[in-house]
């Protein structure tokens, strides 16, 4: 996949000599190529967990998604704690 990406950005160049918005296309494709597309290559992103083997660019991605959750939904959690702790009276249902 990363060798298509690669040919379609020397494409974009060639192209680009007779109109110069392609080169802005081709800078757009390598951004993003290395940005998102070499997620978890240089690590080797395995588990000893026994069950089938996956890629690792697929899995590193999405155990970094995951982790990226996970920090998010506690970092959530402990700010609802600490509103229920510093503000009690915001907290109570009003009951009729």
């Amino acid at each position: 996949m990363g060798t298509l990406i690669i040919l379609a950005i020397l494409v974009l160049v060639v192209m680009g000599f007779s109109n110069p918005v392609w080169w802005l296309a081709a800078a757009a494709l390598l951004y993003l190529h290395l940005r998102y597309g070499r997620t978890g290559q240089g690590s080797s992103g395995s588990s000893s967990t026994g069950g089938a083997p996956r890629s690792a660019g697929s899995s590193a991605r999405f155990d970094s998604s995951y982790r990226a959750y996970r920090q998010r939904r506690d970092q959530q959690a402990r700010w609802e704690r600490r509103y229920r702790r510093e503000r009690p009276w915001m907290t109570r249902q009003k009951r009729s």
